[in-house]
C-alpha cells in the first residue's frame, strides 16, 4: 500500500446456508464500508446462500472441503488485501 492510496479492503463472510440474513449482512458492510471489497464464500449450502450473496452484490467463492477452518484458509490464500474483515455470514 502506498502512503496516497487508499488502503485495500476485504470483507470475509464464510457461509453455510445463509439464505436468510447474508443479503442484509452484505447490504450493512457495503453501507459501513463502501470502499471495500465483499467477498461470500459458501462451504457447500444446501439453500440459496450463493443466489442471495449474488444479488446483494457480493464476489462468491466457493469452498468444498467442509468446515470452518478450510473456508478461512481458502479465504485468506484467495483474496489480497490490505485490510480485512471477516464476519460470520448471519450477524
Amino acid at each position: 500500500m502506498s502512503i496516497s492510496s487508499s488502503p485495500r479492503v476485504a470483507v470475509l463472510l464464510p457461509c453455510y446456508n445463509e439464505e436468510a440474513a447474508i443479503a442484509q449482512v452484505v447490504a450493512g458492510f457495503r453501507a459501513a464500508l463502501p470502499e471495500a471489497k465483499i467477498y461470500v464464500y459458501d462451504n457447500n449450502s444446501r439453500d440459496r446462500t450463493v443466489d442471495a450473496a449474488r444479488a446483494a452484490g457480493a464476489v462468491v467463492r466457493t469452498e468444498r472441503m467442509q468446515g470452518k477452518g478450510h473456508v478461512v484458509r481458502r479465504m485468506f490464500a484467495d483474496v489480497d488485501a490490505d485490510v480485512y474483515l471477516m464476519a460470520d455470514g448471519d450477524r
